[in-house]
């Protein structure tokens, strides 16, 4: 990637699959985008871009660099598949490019030495949330071949809602249907699995709608 291209890509502003940080200062937060884009559809992390689509570049890279690839090899686990490429701005500053394509290893989790459980996120547009329960049961299955559901009586009821509502929740369906919210979570992991839903990751909740 030469500088052309770089310009052009950060006008294109954050997304899904683009995230800007000015400096490695605080690695155990960038590395929550790195496993989200491993988990989601893949992406690019540019290091010494602004927020503002500002391109200062960092001035020590060397030391930006070790920072940030050390925490990714501590920190992230299953190992993380990822290209780094270093783009000179000035004689002086350079820019960071880290390319992480979608994983066949999902889920990916970031476990840092001072937190007890390990944590797996996902990219929603511009932002990287923290994966649910239900959201690394379809992570770790989403390649499973010859997933099965049953049409039942409380499909039929959820099927009814989302024809009226268009989306739900797990305590939702869970209320309607009148059913235990693990059965709940189940049947909507099933048919997330099977492609008759799609899910929605929240930071507060998850929301399931038809495909």
């Amino acid at each position: 990637m030469n500088v052309k291209e770089l310009k052009n890509l950060v006008r294109q502003g954050e997304g899904s699959s683009l995230e800007f940080k000015l400096k490695a200062s605080h690695p155990e937060k960038i590395i929550r985008e790195i496993v989200a884009f491993a988990n989601s559809k893949g992406g690019k992390l540019l290091l010494g871009v602004g927020d503002d689509k500002t391109i200062p570049g960092l001035k020590f890279v060397d030391e930006e660099e070790y920072i940030l690839v050390r925490a990714i090899e501590r920190n992230c686990y299953p190992p993380i598949n990822y290209e780094l490429e270093r783009i000179a701005i000035t004689d002086e500053r350079d820019v960071l490019v880290f390319t992480i394509p979608k994983s066949k290893e999902k889920p990916h989790f970031v476990h840092l030495e001072n937190e007890e459980h390990r944590k797996a996120y996902v990219r929603v547009k511009d932002r990287s949330v923290q994966a649910s329960r239900e959201v690394k049961q379809i992570l770790r299955r989403e390649n499973e071949d010859g997933i099965k559901f049953t049409y039942g009586e409380k499909e039929k009821i959820l099927m009814t809602y989302l024809a009226e509502n268009q989306k739900i929740t797990i305590e939702k369906f869970a209320e309607i249907a009148k059913i235990h919210p693990r059965s709940a979570s189940h049947t909507l992991v099933l048919l997330v699995l099977s492609n008759v839903l799609k899910i929605q990751p929240d930071e507060v909740m998850d929301w399931y709608y038809l495909s």
